[in-house]
C-alpha cells in the first residue's frame, strides 16, 4: 500500500547536501517535511500523490540560506531612492532631484561608493545644500558605515562644528563640517528621521521577502533588529502574509536584553531568536575598519572602534550567561583580534556556542589560529572580496592583503565556513556570492586568474557554505541546510546545475522554482 503525500519531485538531480552529498532523483513531501528521498523509482514505488513535479533533469538544491544581511533594512532600501551604481556624485545629485518634487519630508537613499568615481573622494555638502535648503537629505554610503546630509539634516540634528560623537566621525575641512559623517556620528541624524508607518514597514519586509524567494533564498540571518519589527515579522508569520524563514540577530538595546533575558531563546518554525549582534569598528571601504597599524593611503588614520573593550566584554558575558549567540562585526585586525581574545576570555576553549565573528575581513596572521581554539564562526560575505579588490590594497598595502579576505585559511580552522551577501550592500543573489567564492572574480570575469586565488573555495564547499554549514551557524543544522528524511522541505530548482557548468554561466543562472515547506513560493 503506498502512503499518500502532498508533493513527489521525479525525474530531477536533487543535490541532498547529506554528510555523502549524496545526488538523487526523486523526493517525496508531507506536512512541509521531507519524507523520503531515493534513486530509480523508489520514491514513486512506495508513494503517491496528486502533486507530482516533473522536474526534466533539472537540479535540485537544498533552500539557499543569506547567513547575514539587512532584510528589513534592504526592504526599506525599495522605498527609498536607490544610488547604487551611481557613476558620479553628478548622476547621484541628479537622481535626488528627480525625486525631490515627490519629497514632503526628508530625502533618503542609500547605495552611492565613491570608489566607483573618477574622483576617489568623499564628496560634500554644498550643492545638496544650493539645491535643498530647506528638505533635509539623508544619503547613505553603499555599506552603511558612511552618509551624506545636508545644512538641514545637521540644524535638524543639532550638529554643530564642535558637536563630539564617541566611535563616529563628523567630518571637517577647513573648519566647516563638511556634511560626512561616518560610524556613529551617522545615528545623531538618523534618530531623527521619522519612523515609516506600520504599513510601510510591513511593505517593505514583504518586498524584501519577494526578491529573495526570486533568487532562492528561504532562509535569511537578519543582522540587528530591535523588538517592534520582531513583533512585526511575528506577526506576518501567523497569517502567512510573510513564509520566508528569519534567524534574528538583536540589537544590543536594554529592551531587548531585558526581554529576552526572561523569554529566552525563541525557536519557531520560520523565525529563531537566540543571538546578539555588536559591532567593534567601522567598514574598509571609508576608511573605518580598526587597524593595527595605519591605513597605507593615510598614514595618520588607525580606523574606528565602534565601542570600547569593555563594552564589548561586559555584553558578551550578560550574552554567554543568557545563553544565546554572540555575532560581532568586524573587519579591521585590531577590531577582530580584539574580539576574537574577548570571546575566548568567556568561551575558555573548545565548546559549542557558535559564536561567531562576521565579516572577519583583515585578520593577522597570529590570529588565524584563534578562531580554531576557541571553535568560532567565520560569517563572510565573499562578494566584498570581489567588489573591495580593486582598492583595498591601496588601503592596507600588500603585507595586510595575505590574510585579508582569507576564506579558505578562515574554514581550514574548523573545518567550516558560513556565506551571506550583506544586502543592500551587495546584491541578494546568493549565486553571485557562491561565484566569487569559488572563482574570486567580478561578474566581467575579472582578474582572469582569480583576485588571491589561494583562498577560493571548492564548488561543494562554497553550496555548503549556503546550505549545511549555514544552518549549523544557526544551531538549525537539523532542521534545514540539506534534503533529508525529517528536515524542512525548503529547496530550489535551477534552470542549471553549478556544480557543472562553466564557471562564467554560474551567474547568469535563474531560480525556476522556489519552495518552503513544501510550498510552492516562487516560480518564475
Amino acid at each position: 500500500m503506498k502512503e499518500e503525500v502532498d508533493l513527489i519531485i521525479k525525474n530531477a538531480k536533487i543535490y541532498t547536501v547529506d554528510k555523502n552529498f549524496s545526488i538523487m532523483d526523486e523526493i517525496a513531501i508531507k506536512d512541509g517535511k521531507v519524507i523520503a528521498i531515493g534513486n530509480a523509482s523508489q520514491i514513486l514505488d512506495n508513494y503517491k500523490s496528486d502533486n507530482i513535479l516533473n522536474a526534466k533533469a533539472k537540479p535540485v538544491f537544498p533552500g539557499f540560506i543569506d547567513s547575514h544581511c539587512h532584510f528589513y533594512g534592504y526592504g526599506l532600501s525599495l522605498q527609498q531612492i536607490d544610488l547604487a551604481g551611481t557613476s558620479s556624485f553628478d548622476e547621484v545629485v541628479t537622481k535626488l532631484i528627480s525625486i525631490e518634487a515627490k519629497s514632503d519630508g526628508w530625502i533618503i537613499g542609500r547605495g552611492w561608493d565613491q570608489n566607483d568615481w573618477e574622483t576617489q573622494e568623499f564628496p560634500d555638502k554644498t550643492i545638496l545644500d544650493s539645491l535643498f535648503p530647506h528638505t533635509p537629505v539623508f544619503i547613505k554610503r553603499i555599506d552603511g558605515h558612511a552618509a551624506l546630509v545636508n545644512q538641514k539634516a545637521l540644524e535638524i540634528a543639532g550638529i554643530t562644528i564642535n558637536t563630539q560623537v564617541k566611535g563616529g566621525v563628523i567630518s571637517k575641512k577647513e573648519e566647516a563640517i563638511t556634511g560626512i559623517l561616518l560610524d556613529n556620528a551617522i545615528d545623531l541624524v538618523s534618530i531623527k528621521i521619522p519612523l515609516p508607518s506600520s504599513q510601510l514597514r510591513a511593505k517593505a519586509l514583504m518586498d524584501a521577502e519577494k526578491a529573495c524567494l526570486s533568487v532562492g533564498l528561504t532562509t535569511i540571518d537578519e543582522a540587528g533588529l530591535n523588538k517592534d519589527i520582531i513583533t512585526l515579522i511575528d506577526s506576518l508569520h501567523n497569517n502567512l502574509s510573510l513564509k520566508i524563514r528569519i534567524y534574528a540577530m538583536l540589537n544590543p538595546t536594554e529592551e531587548n536584553f531585558s526581554d529576552f533575558e526572561d523569554t529566552g531563546i525563541i525557536e519557531k518554525d520560520r523565525l529563531t531568536i537566540r543571538s546578539f549582534k555588536l559591532y567593534a569598528d567601522g567598514a574598509l571601504g571609508s576608511r573605518g575598519a580598526a587597524l593595527l597599524d595605519p591605513y597605507s593611503d593615510d598614514n595618520t588614520n588607525h580606523g574606528l572602534f565602534l565601542n570600547t573593550p569593555e563594552y564589548i566584554s561586559s555584553n558578551a558575558k550578560r550574552i554567554y550567561d543568557m545563553g544565546f549567540q554572540l555575532n560581532t562585526h568586524c573587519i579591521g585586525d585590531a577590531a577582530n583580534r580584539m574580539v576574537l581574545n574577548i570571546y575566548g576570555d568567556q568561551l575558555k576553549g573548545n565548546n559549542n556556542n557558535r559564536w561567531r565573528i562576521e565579516h572577519a575581513q583583515v585578520i593577522h596572521p597570529n590570529d588565524l589560529n584563534l578562531f580554531g581554539k576557541f571553535n568560532i564562526i567565520p560569517s563572510v560575505q565573499p562578494t566584498h572580496a570581489t567588489s573591495d579588490m580593486y582598492w583595498a590594497e591601496d588601503r592596507l598595502g600588500k603585507h595586510r592583503m595575505a590574510s585579508a579576505y582569507a576564506y579558505k585559511q578562515l574554514m581550514g580552522q574548523n573545518n567550516l565556513i558560513v556565506n551571506g551577501s550583506d544586502f543592500p550592500v551587495e546584491s541578494i543573489n546568493p549565486l553571485y556570492g557562491f561565484y566569487a567564492a569559488i572563482s574570486r572574480m567580478d561578474l566581467h570575469g575579472y582578474p582572469e586568474n582569480g583576485f588571491q586565488a589561494e583562498n577560493a573555495l571548492s564548488r561543494q564547499e562554497a553550496l555548503k557554505a549556503m546550505t549545511i554549514w549555514a544552518a549549523y551557524a544557526n544551531f538549525e543544522e537539523n532542521q534545514k541546510g540539506s534534503l533529508e528524511p525529517g528536515k524542512y522541505a525548503d529547496f530550489v530548482i535551477l534552470e542549471k546545475d553549478i556544480i557543472e557548468i562553466p564557471l562564467k554561466e554560474i551567474p547568469k543562472v535563474k531560480v525556476l522554482k522556489t519552495f518552503i515547506n513544501g510550498e510552492l513560493v516562487f516560480a518564475r
